[in-house]
């Protein structure tokens, strides 16, 4: 799960300034206020763990990719090829770490908490290198051990620890190579030094990380009358949720069984799905049938109520088939996972907008196979109805304060800000930001305003209507 993530001079972001990230995050802010634009970095992180080049320090993207953010100095804040790219990332292990030195047996190092931190440069091709890389493992007490990477002024790298003595290896005096990617020393870096291995289980975990971050956006697939699923097991419901119906199968078949917390039944994937729709109200019951027997078309058949014909999702309304993805991969990514959302509200009711939020929570403390999924939501939204519903539910104590973080971007000039939202047990926000959900007031003022006016414009007729009838 990740729990810190600090950007600075990406797209609008100056600085974004040290953001915690909890099991519920939500962003909201006006449009083009730079919400996505957080994500997006972590989509090219993604896409460059998961490039075949390990000379790029960072996969900015093609028409292939998942995102392609452009050049990289369409990427830099103001286009400043001057500037670093920076970013600090923070993230929770699902099991502790142990690190032992090989030269000193009994000295090990253990730490359930990484950190890594990156400063990027355009060098003379005006492509990304890194200039600087740190990472530090912590636990309760703090930082354990941690390994800086930077270049010095003839631009050579150098390999540093504040807790850890790293020992050259006899004969090995080359200088250090370019870092692989943006978060890892070569092997022949590595070997030169006599106990540096472990540097592969701190880019192993960076990897396990950002394999496990999965988005879906705002813009979603239209339902289809025949889905076909041959067996296979999608990674996630896809960017626009074409894969939901497959997710639904494969972890049916799978045999997959979850409940919504400690106490609650436990459910098949399939059921489960099925009984959130019917508490959002959008259905009456749900189910993934095959076309016959043998074959690998399926559809999807719902009834709206109880007394109505089951019918396929294409034949009721949109609604169904645009939050089904949400719904979907919020309980099918694999435990300690991150899922990022775009406005998982849009074409949804005002109620169902509130409903989304108890199904997010119940994501964030589900379990199966008896154990916490572990679960981390970050959502970009606009909807009021979903805070309202986020607020009742801390203030009735479903869930805790520090379970959620609630932040507001604004442009503010050619930069955007970011504003933490401080809420309370009560669920109070105790610093709402001028014009959060549009200007509210102006509209009540101005329609007031709007009123007096017609009513004094109607007195007036009425009053030379009753003169003219005197006369």
């Amino acid at each position: 799960m990740l729990t810190h993530l600090h950007i600075k001079n990406f797209k609008a972001w100056r600085d974004t300034g040290p953001i915690r990230l909890a099991p519920l995050t939500v962003l909201f802010g006006a449009n083009s206020a730079g919400k996505s634009s957080l994500g997006h970095l972590l989509l090219a992180l993604q896409q460059t763990a998961g490039s075949t080049d390990r000379k790029r320090a960072l996969h900015l993207g093609d028409e292939k990719s998942l995102i392609d953010l452009g050049t990289f100095t369409d990427c830099l804040h103001g286009h400043d090829l001057k500037q670093s790219l920076a970013f600090e990332l923070g993230w929770t292990l699902p099991r502790p770490m142990e690190i032992r030195d090989p030269l000193l047996p009994e000295k090990h190092y253990q730490g359930d908490r990484m950190r890594l931190d990156v400063a990027l440069n355009a060098n003379k091709a005006e492509q990304p290198e890194v200039q600087s890389l740190r990472y530090a493992l912590a636990s309760g007490a703090g930082e354990v051990i941690d390994v800086s990477l930077q270049r010095d002024d003839k631009r050579k790298l150098q390999l540093s620890s504040d807790h850890y003595a790293f020992k050259m290896a006899d004969g090995r005096k080359w200088p250090l190579e370019e870092p692989e990617k943006f978060y890892r020393l070569s092997d022949t870096s590595m070997a030169r030094y006599k106990n540096a291995g472990f540097l592969a289980d701190f880019a192993l975990a960076t990897e396990n990380m950002l394999e496990r971050i999965s988005y879906l956006g705002p813009l979603r697939s239209h339902p289809q009358r025949i889905y076909q699923w041959s067996g296979d097991t999608p990674a996630s419901v896809g960017q626009m949720g074409e894969y939901a119906v497959a997710a639904i199968l494969a972890a049916q078949g799978e045999g997959r069984r979850l409940n919504r917390k400690v106490g609650h039944h436990t459910r098949g994937f399939t059921e489960f799905m099925a009984a959130w729709l019917k508490d959002l109200g959008v259905i009456h019951s749900f189910a993934v049938k095959p076309v016959a027997e043998g074959r690998k078309e399926y559809e999807v058949l719902v009834k709206t109520h109880a007394g109505a014909p089951e019918v396929k999702i294409t034949d009721v309304g949109f609604g169904i088939s645009q939050v089904l993805p949400a719904l979907v991969q919020a309980f099918y990514c694999p435990p300690h996972s991150t899922v990022w959302m775009e406005q998982p509200e849009i074409h949804l009711h005002p109620q169902v907008q509130a409903e989304l939020a108890d199904v997010f929570i119940s994501a964030t403390q589900a379990r199966e196979g008896g154990k916490p999924r572990d679960v981390q939501l970050i959502v970009e939204s606009h909807s009021e109805h979903f805070l309202n519903r986020l607020q009742r539910r801390i203030a009735e104590n479903v869930i805790q304060p520090e379970d959620v973080a609630v932040y507001f971007c604004r442009r503010s000039g050619s930069a955007a800000e970011l504003e933490p939202l401080r809420l309370n047990m009560f669920g109070e926000i105790e610093n709402w930001p001028e014009n959060f959900f549009g200007d509210e007031m102006a509209d009540i003022a101005g329609r007031t305003l709007a009123a007096m006016k017609r009513r004094k414009a109607l007195r007036e007729q009425q009053q030379a209507a009753q003169r003219g009838g005197v006369q």
